[in-house]
């Protein structure tokens, strides 16, 4: 029997015995920076001439991993080994696939701190961020596992007289899997395992800045059981190869995590039918957001200012989720900046394979380029009253940064920055607080910190967001929980963790017999 599903419980780093595992999976991790992984197609090792050098972003010179790197004619061959084996796979029951999963899952829960170990150095994963990363990769597999369960039978339907019908959920055949670096393996681990789980074969590309905890999920997988040529390993350039498999006519579906401007460019090459293609191709997106906090004039404000704090520097504000605009009512703004700066002083930057650091690097040259760049725009753009300041001379850290005074419709209040920036933003009273909330071309998530049910039951209604939530912060879905996505230019709201998700990679087939 199944037990009910329950999200994964998260490791108490104020125990000793924690700290002290966690730092040996870090020696363990440590000794084997470097190592080098091959693309694995239908289970075939395959070692390629081109590379991709994967760095620890606190120490740009340290070598994560050397990750074979494809080109268009391994990505045919991976398209269709994965056509065939979509042949075989799609008829194995759902329970069976379902199980695969659960296996997986136990499998990662006792290298849960290897795992955590290896986003600390490829990513800059704080412990906690990092622990709560794979935990929610367990998460996606056990509750996906049981979904297929739940839909993998007849569908319920009104019975007639005379005839016996049938609803049934079929895969849709092979999908293009591009998941994000910033969770390299909750993300990574619930689009690619909802894919396969549903009946489906894949072909991963994983983020370029992160492929080696993806290389590590293979591990996992192919422990588990997962057949040769169900999901098939193939880091490559997405202007290569990615463009190559979303045009190709065996594609049948993308499913993408990243920025808005990849993810309409890949929506937009996806909807040309390309020669031999006999299906629309199905895009599920998620591209991102400008999220925001809002402070009514009631709130508890403590609890407001420590919402915005780590919903903007968590990960140091590498999250879709992230509050990057702290949207405050007049009457109560000055003594919520002065909290917020206040606790922001007490963030501990470094290092992330040390404990005592909260708050690590960003993920490369590119980001620590762009964040600076529109640190410099929100200098012009707004008071600057803390941070501002960055070093990349031995990883690429910029400091968490506060600018207040900042004009509703200013640069840094409208595009998403996608790091330690924070704007805070003045409101007259809610209804102007609900106005700049909703300006901007995103819809991802956002808060209320509140005490009026009044104000509440009205940003419930007015609030546009796909995760709205009172009371806390903006950042931390839980699977099964806070089903996860969003609106407008933030994507095609497909609520991974939800339990509509897996039926994105599914159609169904009605059947009908006449008695």
């Amino acid at each position: 029997m199944i037990r009910e599903y329950r999200p994964e419980p998260l490791t108490d780093f104020s125990k000793e015995e924690n700290r002290r595992a966690f730092e040996e999976a870090l020696i363990l991790v440590k000794s084997e920076l470097g190592k080098e992984y091959p693309l694995i197609i239908n289970g075939e090792r395959i070692f390629t001439e081109k590379k991709i050098i994967s760095y620890n972003p606190a120490n740009k010179d340290e070598v994560v991993g050397v990750v074979s790197k494809a080109n268009q004619e391994l990505a045919e061959k991976a398209i269709q080994e994965a056509a065939k084996k979509f042949e075989e796979w799609k008829k194995w029951p759902a329970d069976a696939r379902a199980r695969l999963l659960f296996k997986a899952a136990a499998i990662l829960r006792r290298r849960k701190h290897e795992f955590s170990a290896m986003m600390v150095y490829e990513a800059g994963k704080s412990w906690p961020e990092a622990d709560a990363d794979t935990a929610e990769a367990i998460d996606f597999m056990e509750f996906y596992g049981r979904e297929m369960i739940r839909l993998g039978g007849s569908q319920p339907l009104t019975s007639l007289d005379g005839e016996t019908n049938d609803l049934y959920w079929i895969p849709l055949g092979v999908g293009l899997v591009i998941p994000p670096w910033n969770f390299p393996l909750a993300i990574l681990t619930g689009m690619t395992t909802a894919a396969v789980v549903s009946g489906n074969t894949v072909v991963l590309k994983p983020a370029s800045a992160t492929p080696v905890i993806a290389a590590k999920f293979m591990e996992v997988m192919e422990e588990a059981g997962m057949p040769d040529g169900v999901i098939n390993y193939l880091p490559g350039s997405g202007g290569e190869v990615g463009d190559y498999l979303v045009e190709h006519p065996l594609t049948r579906f993308i499913s993408f995590t990243g920025s808005k401007e990849v993810g309409l460019r890949i929506n937009q090459k996806a909807s040309v039918l390309s020669p031999g293609q006999k299906w629309i191709k199905r895009v599920v997106a998620e591209m991102g957001g400008k999220d925001a906090i809002l402070v009514d004039k009631d709130a508890d404000l403590e609890a407001a200012a420590t919402g915005i704090v780590a919903s903007a520097y968590g990960f140091q504000g590498q999250k879709c989720s992230a509050c990057s605009r702290a949207i405050v009512h007049k009457d109560v703004y000055d003594k919520v900046l002065e909290l917020v700066v206040e606790k922001t002083k007490a963030i501990s930057m470094g290092s992330t394979d040390e404990h005592k650091n909260n708050f690590g690097p960003v993920i490369d040259k590119n980001a620590f380029e762009s964040i600076n760049r529109y640190i410099e725009i929100g200098k012009k753009e707004g008071r600057l009253v803390l941070g501002g300041s960055s070093d990349d001379s031995e990883g690429y850290f910029i400091e968490p940064t506060i600018i207040a005074d900042v004009d509703p419709n200013a640069v840094i209040a409208q595009e998403e920055i996608f790091g330690p920036v924070l704007a805070m933003i003045k409101a007259e009273d809610l209804d102007d607080g609900i106005r700049i909330f909703n300006d901007t071309e995103y819809g991802l998530t956002g808060s209320l910190y509140a005490k009026s049910r009044e104000a509440i039951e009205k940003c419930r209604q007015e609030l546009h967001v796909g995760n709205l939530y009172f009371n806390r912060k903006s950042t931390g879905a839980i699977v099964g929980v806070h089903p996860f996505g969003g609106f407008n230019m933030s994507g095609t709201d497909s609520k991974a963790g939800g339990r509509d998700y897996l039926q994105l990679f599914m159609q169904l087939k009605s059947v009908s017999e006449t008695l």
